[in-house]
């Protein structure tokens, strides 16, 4: 189990070297949605930072549930409290502490989670997003993790900030895609009374962190080609997706939340593949066979092209470098592979 929180340790090495986080030092910050992918990664980041510069940062740890085994040893740190809580449940919010910085990652970004909770997936957006922003003191710095999903319906590729997506409530991805359009409104709504709230319009991130049940397409793909050696489209593959690897996530959010001056950012990656692509990718890295259908389908609601802008926040904070895509796919498949043999 010691492995899989090495592995995470050593590739946040990278974010603490890239992002300067001293105005976090001697303060708080509450991180929700703390032991999924992005939520893990924050938190291994600023528990670095703690360990290398020997500056306290007072955290809490949202999660829903308790946090894998494998992942145990992240919380393990004096500086880490760890708050167990449906943040859904009435008046759950106010049990927490009032702290300096909040990320509000808590939600579901797996298709099929939030498919199936799509009451819990609007709340988690909304409502929730209203307690934190009314809780934070009025000198805070709040981040809500939007998604790229909110420009569904828009023909222009790729998406810049200005851009509006056309679904209406009856979207098959509507409890999503509406929850962030409304939790962003929100923000821009405190914002108006002074606050300093910004939201980050996320695409594809990748990478370590995941449990063994993701249902994400890569990951997915990684644990047939693992378990049963072989890898058997759904379709044929068509649709073109654009990755970030997680620790590139992690810089831009760190950025907008402690120096953007704009409401929303794009935050996404360069590396740009479609369905059957990737799933050759995997393929090869693992040495399995790959098996497509003759007849064409696509996932019920699902955009055909993901592709953000990204000027903002590369102009903006003046960064030009991204993980690779096989490099990050590499990380990824042996994080899936430990976490396997961890569960049998």
């Amino acid at each position: 189990m010691r492995e899989l929180v090495d592995l995470i340790d050593k590739d946040v090495a990278r974010v603490v070297q890239a992002v300067d986080l001293s105005p976090l030092g001697g303060s708080s910050v509450l991180i929700t949605g703390a032991s999924g992918l992005l939520g893990t990664y924050l938190l291994a980041t600023m528990r670095r930072w703690i360990r290398e510069t020997g500056r306290a940062i007072e955290i809490t740890a949202v999660t829903r549930d308790p946090p894998p085994p494998g992942l145990m040893g992240l919380f393990d740190d004096p500086n880490i409290r760890l708050t167990q809580v449906d943040l859904t449940a009435r008046d759950a919010v106010r049990t927490l502490p009032v702290v300096e910085n909040v990320i509000h990652a808590a939600g579901y970004g797996q298709p099929g989670k939030f498919l199936e909770n799509p009451i819990k997936t609007i709340q988690l957006n909304t409502g929730v997003t209203i307690d934190l922003l009314e809780q934070l003191p009025p000198s805070g710095r709040f981040l809500f993790l939007s998604s790229s999903e909110i420009y569904s319906g828009s023909p222009r590729l790729p998406h810049r900030e200005g851009d509006i997506g056309t679904t209406d409530p009856s979207h098959p991805r509507a409890c999503y895609i509406e929850g962030k359009r409304c939790g962003e409104a929100i923000c821009e709504a405190f914002r108006q009374q002074g606050r300093n709230a910004k939201s980050a319009r996320l695409a594809l991130a990748y990478g370590p962190g995941t449990r063994p049940d993701d249902q994400r397409v890569l990951n997915s793909f990684i644990r047939r080609a693992v378990l049963e050696k072989r890898l058997v489209l759904q379709d044929r593959g068509a649709a073109r997706r654009t990755y970030c690897y997680v620790t590139d996530v992690i810089e831009m959010l760190l950025l907008i939340l402690l120096r953007g001056r704009e409401a929303v950012y794009n935050v996404g990656g360069r590396s740009s593949v479609t369905i059957l692509e990737l799933a050759h990718a995997v393929g090869r890295e693992l040495g399995v066979p790959v098996s497509v259908p003759p007849a064409e389908a696509e996932a019920v609601g699902a955009p055909n092209e993901v592709s953000l802008d990204l000027s903002r926040v590369e102009n903006e904070f003046d960064r030009r470098e991204y993980v690779s895509f096989e490099d990050g796919l590499h990380r990824t498949i042996e994080w899936q592979r430990h976490l396997y043999e961890l569960h049998g």
